[in-house]
């Protein structure tokens, strides 16, 4: 039997070229699959990269930076595979059989349409809990399904992804991960958290963009104009809307740019309206969460 093929979607700015290869190589290490890998430069050329990236990764220069969604977008069509790996620049893979027991996980279980490993601190430190995409987050290492993901390592089969319409180009940074998963499980399918399956990633705070609560506020909105039923729609922005504000209730100059972007929300273009159906919102109320929060 032939081996699994993979197109991967390594995205960066360029900005780390050491993380950058060892996150190709690692891809590049990886047996029982055949990998066809593009890194697409996010305003950026890839070709450019000191130290250089290794012979046969193909890469793919954006003029400008168009965001993490409609980067790792562009990056699909210039690679060829039945399942798609999307790496972040900052992100590796240690073991070589990563993405073949990833992928014998999608084959014994067709029910599962898209699998986010466990994340592990690279550095050495505890790993952040955000990390585990459950409300209730427990043992990281407790495999489940999941409605969320944290979309630096992502392994789905091809026509999952494309059923789906791809990741939201609108969001530019944050929640994209949030919708992927809603249109996967629209699709009859789980979204997994694989606590037996590793990735590494430096524990880095998501606070240290400049543009996180705006966009973070913002997207959320969106993400309920475009994916939920429209008697949904306040539901979902008020819970979170309540969330925040208990949360950041102390920080005035943070909940001013949170609502910045919501108003933001509300008044810009969300882009293409998909909702979820009805049947998806039982399905997920009955898994333990409802998409109203």
């Amino acid at each position: 039997m032939a081996d699994p093929t993979v197109g991967v979607v390594v995205l960066t700015q360029g900005t780390r070229p050491d993380d950058l290869l060892r996150g190709v190589r690692s891809v590049l290490a990886q047996d029982g699959v055949t990998t066809d890998i593009v890194v697409v430069g996010n305003g950026w050329d890839p070709a450019t990269s000191d130290p250089p990236l290794p012979p046969g990764v193909a890469t793919l220069a954006l003029p400008e930076n168009l965001g993490i969604p409609a980067g790792r977008n562009r990056g699909v069509p210039r690679v060829a595979g039945e399942y798609l790996l999307f790496l972040d620049d900052d992100a590796d893979i240690p073991s070589p059989g990563f993405l073949r027991d990833a992928i014998g996980l999608l084959r014994s279980d067709p029910g599962i349409g898209m699998i986010q490993p466990r994340l592990r601190a690279r550095d050495g430190k505890p790993s952040p809990r955000r990390w585990i995409p459950r409300i209730r987050k427990g043992d990281p290492e407790q495999s489940s399904a999941v409605f969320s993901v944290l979309e630096a390592v992502i392994v789905l089969p091809r026509e999952v992804f494309e059923r789906a319409g791809g990741w939201a180009d609108p969001f530019f940074y944050a929640h994209e991960g949030i919708e992927l998963s809603w249109r996967v499980w629209d699709q009859g399918k789980r979204v997994w958290y694989a606590g037996d399956l590793v990735a590494e990633h430096p524990a880095v705070s998501p606070t240290r963009h400049s543009y996180y609560y705006r966009l973070n506020a913002r997207n959320r909105v969106w993400l309920a104009r475009r994916n939920l039923p429209a008697v949904l729609v306040p539901l979902y922005v008020g819970s979170w809307t309540g969330i925040q504000l208990l949360r950041w209730f102390r920080k005035p100059d943070v909940l001013r740019a949170w609502f910045g972007g919501w108003r933001e929300g509300w008044s810009a273009d969300p882009g293409e309206r998909r909702p979820i159906r009805w049947r998806t919102v039982l399905r997920m109320t009955v898994a333990g969460r409802p998409p109203v929060v």
